[in-house]
């Protein structure tokens, strides 16, 4: 049985780096074509943690696939005499920290692709980034929207009224501003 036990953990190692690639593959390839494409499209704090996330997902991931190619393919390094084990206590002890590799391996892949998920859902249902509004006080009243555009000194303002066309040269007071004031 023990001389078994390191060719049967070194083999579930490979299965489980073999299956555990192939969900992230199908994860990326899904994330990929189904998520959004730029996060400076979403609001800065959203953009801020899908980057942290992805980046979390890279490390934890990178740490999982070397814990499972450890596991699959052993340590590289030389043993010295004095650590040397007699065959079957050295194949049992390699086996132990093959195994706990492995788990350690597991763990981290699929929290690499949780972290991947909630990256993808944060691009997919955070809210989008808002356009600039501008304030234009004009005689008379306030026209506040985006602008669309300017032409021969006139500016069309896209308000939630509709489209308001702005003489340049009547204009005040010209302010950015985050939200337009609700009539």
């Amino acid at each position: 049985m023990l001389r078994e036990e390191l060719p049967r953990v070194r083999e579930a190692a490979l299965a489980w780096r073999n299956g555990l690639a192939a969900l992230l593959a199908a994860l990326l390839g899904f994330g990929l074509i189904k998520g959004r494409s730029d996060i400076g499209q979403l609001e800065r704090g959203w953009s801020v943690a899908v980057g942290w996330l992805l980046l979390l997902s890279l490390l934890i991931g990178a740490a999982g696939a070397l814990a499972l190619l450890h596991a699959a393919h052993g340590r590289p390094r030389v043993i010295s005499l004095e650590e040397m084990l007699p065959g079957q206590l050295a194949d049992h002890d390699e086996a132990r920290r093959a195994a706990r590799r492995l788990r350690q391996g597991i763990v981290m892949t699929l929290a690499c692709t949780a972290l991947l998920v909630a990256a993808v859902a944060a691009t997919w249902y955070g809210p989008e980034k808002g356009t600039a509004q501008l304030r234009v006080s004009i005689p008379g009243s306030v026209v506040c929207g985006t602008v669309e555009e300017v032409e021969a000194g006139v500016a069309r303002v896209k308000t939630d009224d509709g489209v308001v066309s702005v003489r340049l040269s009547t204009v005040r007071s010209m302010t950015a501003v985050a939200d337009c004031p609700k009539a």
